[in-house]
């Protein structure tokens, strides 16, 4: 039912309409009636018809004053005018809101019916119309995304696509195609089929809240983003999408993200992320990876050097700390080194082989039907988080062993040693003469037979260890402050002396390596 509002100035004619006409025949509702334009317009607002009768002469505001203040606000309602004998030139200027109808006064059932008919089937035309239009949109709507797919898929692996097909697409996608963009890659872990790789697109989507478009191709998702300020928003999004997976798939997420650039580079975009994912073998925990982390110093990739004795030592003397820190320092130069996977493996192999050989027999064999694992694992990481596993196994029960070997002289020796680490004066003398009060040559060799090393060994050893966690803790820490800390006075080119001899490197050049790991984003 369409509704009509009746105006007119004269109530016996207002009434006369409202009872002559059968509004419903034409499908139609006599909804209100008001006798001058003020009172008309104000009903008009609180609740528009879809046409309005009104008379042209009236008090206040006249019928064409009405015409004109509703089309300003409501310009789909349809008038029609009442005119008396002289008034066509009104009528005329009503023409240019849209009115088309008008009768002349005094009118009749008939021309009342017969304007309401044409009247309705504008409207019904209108109306199809407008159903018409909202379909198209609705269905346009629905292919959107597919011809976002499309296009992207086409934009990373055609590169004849350029800036010329960009500006035909600029109207058709909704897309800020003038700021600069990033591309995302996420690669399931494990065997993951299209169910898996529709999942991570949308839940990208969802959590990134600004993806330009996205679509999958062969095992991967690609997400187009514009180059967000926040960074570290980005970073915590990426993590978002990898935990929401993981907890509905039990299955982990790699993103490669690519450097900023414009939309027109997107293949180039696409490469790079491509290349960053064969460094996924590197990666930490975080499971993402960029440009930054696959950096290689100039000169290329170095060679690989890592004294064995630096973490096989700890291991068999017991001590888990610094086994852990040895074995930290080991990772970090195989990630620096960034080798090709095969012989990163190998490497670690060797490691754990040189480990291996430190128990005894009976464990040995079993410990090398394990060797397989580490050729197996598909991440530095795994493998890391394998030999830290050793590492712990082991030096905790050499330290157990060792822990009984010790008679209570010795351990007394040893506390000594920890008490007065930065005791310049400090000698088996000293401790033999001054705390012990015992032959200094005795002393001496039960100290080397159970420890199995010579007292001044072991204290300039525990010096050095010393110093390495000293560096670690605060790797602005001065050399000659640390040198007087630990004993060497104020020869600090003593303490680099020593230190080199030991780990193979000057204090600085091992404070360098502490701080020169690669960055994870």
């Amino acid at each position: 039912m369409y509704k009509v509002l009746l105006v007119d100035d004269e109530r016996i004619i207002l009434d006369g309409i409202s009872q002559m006409v059968d509004w419903q025949d034409f499908g139609t509702e006599l909804t209100g009636t008001a006798q001058n334009g003020l009172q008309a317009y104000d009903l008009i607002a609180a609740d528009p018809p879809d046409i309005v009768i009104s008379d042209i002469r009236m008090p206040g505001l006249d019928g064409l004053g009405l015409v004109a203040q509703t089309y300003a606000t409501h310009p789909n309602v349809k008038f029609v005018l009442l005119s008396g004998f002289g008034e066509f030139e009104y009528a005329n200027r009503a023409m240019q809101y849209g009115v088309k109808h008008y009768l002349l006064k005094p009118t009749d059932e008939t021309k009342i019916a017969d304007s309401l008919k044409e009247v309705t089937a504008e409207l019904d035309q209108e109306r199809r119309r407008e159903a018409f239009t909202l379909d198209m949109k609705r269905r346009f709507e629905k292919v959107i995304p597919h011809v976002k797919e499309q296009v992207l898929r086409e934009f990373v692996t055609n590169k004849t696509y350029g800036r010329r097909d960009l500006e035909e697409y600029r109207g058709l996608l909704p897309c800020d195609f003038g700021r600069p963009v990033r591309l995302l890659l996420c690669h399931i872990e494990g065997e993951a089929d299209y169910e898996h790789q529709f999942a991570v697109k949308n839940i990208a989507e969802d959590l990134l809240q600004t993806a330009l478009m996205s679509t999958t191709l062969g095992d991967h998702a690609l997400i187009l983003i514009s180059d967000p300020e926040d960074q570290e928003l980005l970073h915590r999004r990426l993590q978002d999408i990898r935990r929401t997976f993981r907890l509905y798939y039990k299955m982990n997420v790699t993103v490669a993200v690519s450097d900023p650039g414009p939309i027109t580079s997107a293949r180039k975009l696409y490469r790079e992320t491509l290349q960053c994912l064969n460094y996924r073998f590197y990666l930490d925990d975080s499971g993402i990876i960029t440009r930054k982390d696959t950096f290689v110093p100039d000169g290329g990739v170095s060679e690989f050097a890592f004294d064995e004795e630096r973490l096989m030592l700890p291991v068999r003397s017991g001590d888990q700390e610094e086994a852990a820190l040895a074995l930290a320092e080991f990772i970090a130069e195989l990630k620096r080194a960034q080798l090709s996977i095969e012989m990163t493996k190998s490497y670690a192999i060797s490691m754990y082989a040189a480990l291996v050989r430190l128990d005894g027999p009976e464990r040995m064999a079993e410990a090398y039907k394990r060797i397989s694992e580490i050729a197996d694992m598909g991440s530095l990481q795994a493998i890391q988080s394998f030999l830290e596993e050793t590492v712990r196994d082991m030096a905790g029960r050499n330290y157990e062993r060792n822990a009984f070997k010790y008679n209570a002289i010795v351990r007394k020796v040893i506390d000594i040693v920890e008490e007065q680490i930065g005791n310049a004066s400090l000698s088996l003398n000293l401790v033999a003469h001054e705390m012990l009060y015992m032959n200094a040559d005795y002393l001496g060799k039960l100290f080397k037979k159970e420890t199995g090393e010579k007292f001044s060994n072991y204290v300039m050893r525990i010096r050095i260890q010393r110093a390495t966690e000293l560096m670690a803790e605060n790797p602005d820490a001065k050399i000659f402050e640390m040198a007087e800390q630990l004993g060497f006075g104020d020869n600090p080119q003593y303490f680099s002396q020593v230190f080199k001899k030991q780990m193979g490197c000057t204090p600085s050049e091992y404070i360098r390596k502490l701080t020169g790991g690669i960055s994870a984003f």
